[in-house]
């Protein structure tokens, strides 16, 4: 009863918010800003830590001009959150425009199942506008990591249900693809993938950006098992409230060992990291773990 109380006037606060022009909702991003940067400090210190260990050759005032970019773009993807409760479809169209969104199509054309990878770049939550470039498939789907807090769990899961797109609990997304495999039926799934594993999954690293990291191989082994198409999903900010999301189908050359999509994905979103660093989501513990010493 809690939790639906709380939950009940959470979602009404925020889709009275919703109801203001994006305009006025980013006069309530830069005050964020200045609570959550200024005042608050908000996890300032993982931020700098690793904006320092991935960008050496920088200078401190290169390292705190990121730090106060990323900080104004985390307190604007959460008010654009907020206005996908009530944003018209034809307003969102025209701020997140799609690229080469025939893709898709082009691909599923054959039969097999894609694949999509994205990361915490752009706003990542104005990503499911995709659907609406594509001829649906028997899943439209996204992964998803249950929070803990099961109100801003489910406000989250309403929020992302606006264009038909399933959340798929993380746990049990192996089990459904693949028996859907087998039944042959075709589907495509968002996979947000440069999410730091739990802790007891850490078999797998790679070098991304300049780090050693561990990633989660549930893609590729999925996909594996299908034989899926892979696309990485490229979400860029031009400027305010303006974004673009470009399919990209991800080709292998060959050299890329073990979970070949995956890495193949990690060396195209650090590229993208590279040219606009703000955009990410810097403030995330994204190297917690040590990498295991390598055997002589």
């Amino acid at each position: 009863m809690k939790d639906k109380l709380l939950y009940s006037l959470a979602y009404g606060t925020l889709s009275l918010l919703a109801m203001l022009p994006l305009g006025a909702l980013y006069q309530l991003s830069n005050g964020l800003y200045a609570l959550l940067y200024r005042c608050l400090g908000y996890r300032r210190g993982i931020t700098r830590q690793n904006l320092l260990r991935c960008f050496p050759e920088k200078t401190e005032e290169e390292i705190k001009r990121i730090e106060r970019g990323y900080y104004r773009h985390l307190c604007d993807c959460i008010v654009e959150t907020i206005a996908l409760l009530r944003m018209p479809d034809e307003e969102l169209e025209e701020r997140a425009k799609v690229i080469n969104g025939e893709l898709i199509d082009q691909l599923a054309a054959d039969g097999r199942s894609i694949v999509l990878y994205l990361g915490h770049y752009g706003n990542w939550e104005w990503v499911p506008v995709i659907t609406r470039h594509f001829t649906p498939l028997d899943l439209n789907g996204q992964i998803y990591r249950p929070v803990h807090n099961k109100v801003m769990d489910r406000l989250m899961l309403r929020i992302r249900s606006r264009f038909s797109s399933e959340s798929i609990p993380q746990k049990s997304v192996f089990r459904r693809l693949v028996r859907m495999h087998r039944e042959g039926k075709q589907f495509i799934v968002a996979f947000i993938a440069d999410q730091r594993p739990n802790s007891n999954v850490l078999s797998h690293w790679t070098s991304f950006l300049g780090q050693e990291t561990a990633y989660v191989a549930g893609g590729d082994e999925i996909g594996k098992m299908v034989d899926a198409h892979y696309v990485y999903i490229e979400m860029k900010a031009l400027r305010r409230g303006y974004y673009t999301i470009t399919f990209r189908e991800i080709r292998l050359d060959g050299n890329e060992g073990e979970n070949p999509y995956m890495l193949s994905f990690l060396r195209m979103l650090e590229q993208t990291i590279r040219q606009a660093p703000e955009q990410w989501l810097w403030s995330h513990r994204r190297w917690l773990f040590a990498a295991p010493e390598k055997k002589q």
